[in-house]
């Protein structure tokens, strides 16, 4: 089927072509997204409507209490989501975003909200901003991406508290109900974290992911823990074969002989996020945020001379012109390499967190158990 005629795909370039296909959009005032289902919450929901009644924003967000998860969409049906808008408040490393393909009961994302949206550092307060055509951070603290993510038989969001305090979830879920042509694959996100990374260890952001697909999408939520230069590490893409269930790949074994070896091998971070000589730039001699279609930088905290003492950066690279396709399995590596005396590489001990993106057919690989609240806290 070709996906310009039934409402998947579109873009500037097809928008004039007609389509059977169904607009839906879930939110707090019509959570089941039906037909006509807006709107319909009672005043009692929102006391500030009660001088004009009902259809007047009676239920404009949701509460979630302390260790709550609540369903945010259930829908039934073949079709994909489009594009989705949250704005959470409290810690949103401790809001935990799942998503469920096809009556699958394991989730093809599990994630922090935060990081999914490109901003592990940040929370409600801190005021970040991304600019990408993937994902889109606006001020006040809207999170949007636009991701599409098609689906046969069902698709089952949810949205967990891990935080001690309760917290409001505005948010708003826009999606077609159409077919799904045979080549469609399902998207994934999966989190991870280190910290600290072990001395002459590697970050894996994918391990042993089987099926067949294509990779996306990389977010790094990147603490240091020296005062030097920290993105000489590569990026490394294991392919078909590349690396066997329970092989070490050649940075984390002495037997090089018979260690895994990358069919794809970055030059250094700053290169893989399409940056150059330390994002630096080169009239003030600082670290210069910024933040393009396909990649950036664009939120650093800085130290401040108190208690904001580590450099942080948050970074992306989204593979839209260049996703890296597998056809049976894949695996994700990334060094934390900087710079010791005598010019010599230094295996740093950093804080890094991951988001991998990718697109692969069902059933969806297992992924780690998501840490406790503890060590996903940023402290």
């Amino acid at each position: 089927m070709n996906t310009q005629f039934n409402g998947l795909g579109m873009h500037l370039g097809n928008l004039w072509r007609l389509s059977n296909a169904q607009t839906r959009s879930i939110s707090a005032e019509n959570p089941r997204g039906e037909k006509g289902g807006g709107g319909r919450a009672p005043v009692s929901e929102n006391p500030c409507a009660r001088d004009l009644g009902l259809g007047w924003k009676c239920r404009p967000c949701i509460p979630i209490k302390a260790g709550e998860t609540v369903e945010i969409a259930d829908i039934e049906g073949s079709g994909a989501i489009q594009q989705m808008w949250m704005t959470p408040t409290g810690a949103w490393r401790l809001c935990i975003l799942r998503v469920y393909w096809d009556d699958q009961e394991t989730p093809s994302i599990e994630c922090p909200v935060g990081d999914f949206f490109a901003c592990g550092w940040g929370g409600f307060d801190r005021g970040m901003l991304v600019n990408s055509l993937s994902v889109c951070v606006n001020p006040g603290s809207a999170l949007n991406c636009f991701w599409e993510m098609p689906f046969r038989k069902r698709c089952r969001m949810t949205f967990t508290n891990l935080d001690v305090n309760e917290m409001t979830l505005f948010y708003q879920i826009n999606y077609t109900l159409t077919d799904v042509p045979e080549d469609a694959a399902y998207f994934h996100a999966q989190f991870r974290r280190s910290y600290p990374l072990p001395y002459k260890k590697v970050h894996h952001l994918l391990d042993g992911v089987t099926g067949r697909g294509q990779y996306v999408g990389t977010y790094l939520a990147w603490g240091l823990a020296n005062n030097r230069w920290w993105g000489e590490g590569e990026i490394k893409f294991y392919l078909d074969g590349d690396k066997k269930p329970g092989q070490s790949v050649a940075e984390e074994t002495e037997d090089k002989e018979n260690a895994a070896y990358p069919t794809i091998c970055g030059t250094g971070t700053e290169d893989y996020f399409l940056g150059s000589y330390n994002f630096e730039n080169q009239k003030t001699h600082q670290y210069q945020e910024f933040s393009t279609a396909y990649a950036g930088m664009p939120h650093m905290i800085r130290p401040d001379g108190l208690y904001q003492s580590q450099t942080r950066f948050s970074l992306y690279r989204w593979h839209l012109p260049d996703p890296i396709r597998f056809q049976e399995d894949i695996s994700v590596t990334i060094q934390s390499l900087g710079w010791r005396s005598g010019g010599r590489f230094l295996a740093q001990q950093d804080d890094i967190s991951s988001v991998a993106y990718w697109y692969q057919t069902l059933p969806s690989p297992a992924f780690p158990t998501l840490p406790d609240a503890e060590f996903l806290e940023i402290i």
